[in-house]
């Protein structure tokens, strides 16, 4: 096994020897050119990623291993998008930057940004490697010399490390400031998604529930398909520090729930029948700060209310689920003023859309 596990490793050392750490990076113009990216990219905490990733994922993110050659996601895929970090997300390299190199794992000539990742000297196995990993700490493989000309480098990348988003989806998941570095326009001229709610409300033509039943991930995967649901945002609210992280929240000091902002239309669908038909039913209401595997005080039962009358549907309604007798035990739901609501990091916002089949805990009961 030993041996094995040599083998392929070694199969990454093709090149005639390995680029030097540091001192190639200025010759390695970025391919995105003056993307101008912003956000904030943040790693998930351990016991996250154990969760979310896969064994094999794992193991190469976060343990330096390296997945078998020619059997993998991207070694052989050429559809024209970008390739972020599985991990946080965070843009790396670009379809236009990558080529065929013949070794069975993704290769590139030059990230889309090079202050977006890290280059250190990798003596392990008894040789000499450049080892590449993300800002994040995400491990993604290796750099070597034998690339395409004129640059001359092959960044040697395990899929398992990666995401591939193509440029028709490159705006629907956040990284509409990319389309340029693909020579497209974003499709529409539209507000960010976060403002489209505020400006909806604040004209009066819509109503937001502010709700937390456990992970956010599955909540957000439920109610964003409801009729009459027309935004939705995962975060965190009820705590008292400001700003707070994903990181922050997860260590259940800091008083925050995982919510979700539900922006939808009063005429087609009411605040009593979000809650009493939905909302109710996708979590497990008699839990105290529980969700499935998920424990903790952020992973509580809450309804945060923005006014009187939202306290009043939600009093009344807890009232009738609780004397239903569908629930063996007392609903302990929160019925609490809204306060501030911190949207979570991009990688957690629709995140069983960009990763089906991702983890929840999440269903409607009858």
């Amino acid at each position: 096994m030993v041996s094995l596990v040599f083998a392929v490793l070694a199969a990454c050392t093709q090149a005639s020897s390995a680029a030097a750490p540091g001192n190639t990076s200025a010759q390695r113009s970025e391919s995105a050119g003056a993307v101008k990216d912003s956000r904030r990219y943040e790693k998930p905490s351990d016991e996250e990623l154990r969760r979310t990733l896969s064994p094999l994922a794992y193991d190469v993110t976060q343990k330096a291993a390296t997945e078998p050659p020619f059997r993998n996601a991207y070694w052989n895929n050429h559809e024209e998008g970008l390739y972020v970090d599985a991990v946080t997300g965070e843009p790396l390299f670009s379809s236009r930057d990558k080529f065929d190199s013949n070794t069975g794992w993704p290769s590139f000539t030059r990230p889309v940004d090079a202050s977006r990742i890290e280059e250190t000297r990798d003596s392990s196995l008894g040789m000499e490697r450049v080892e590449v990993r993300s800002k994040g700490g995400t491990h993604l493989g290796h750099l070597f010399d034998d690339g395409p000309k004129p640059l001359g480098t092959r960044y040697c990348i395990n899929s398992a490390s990666l995401r591939f988003v193509p440029v028709a989806a490159l705006e629907k998941e956040g990284y509409g400031a990319w389309l340029k570095a693909f020579g497209r326009e974003p499709a529409s001229a539209a507000p960010a998604k976060t403002d489209v709610g505020k400006a909806l409300a604040a004209a009066g033509v819509t109503e937001t529930a502010l709700l937390a039943g456990g992970c956010f991930w599955g909540m957000e995967d439920l109610l964003r398909k409801i009729p009459g649901v027309l935004q939705t945002d995962v975060g965190y609210t009820g705590g008292g520090l400001k700003s707070p992280t994903y990181q922050d929240v997860s260590s259940g000091e800091t008083g925050h729930a995982e919510s979700v902002r539900v922006v939808f239309d009063p005429k087609v669908l009411s605040f009593e029948t979000l809650l009493e038909k939905w909302f109710f039913r996708m979590h497990d209401p008699t839990t105290l700060n529980r969700q499935g595997n998920d424990v903790g005080t952020q992973y509580r039962s809450a309804i945060f209310v923005m006014s009187d009358e939202q306290r009043r549907v939600a009093e009344a309604v807890k009232a009738r689920v609780n004397a239903s007798g569908k629930w063996n035990r007392p609903v302990v739901t929160q019925v609490v003023q809204a306060g501030e609501f911190t949207p979570a990091e991009s990688y957690h916002q629709d995140y069983l859309v960009k990763n089906p089949g991702g983890y929840t805990c999440h269903y409607m009961r009858d």
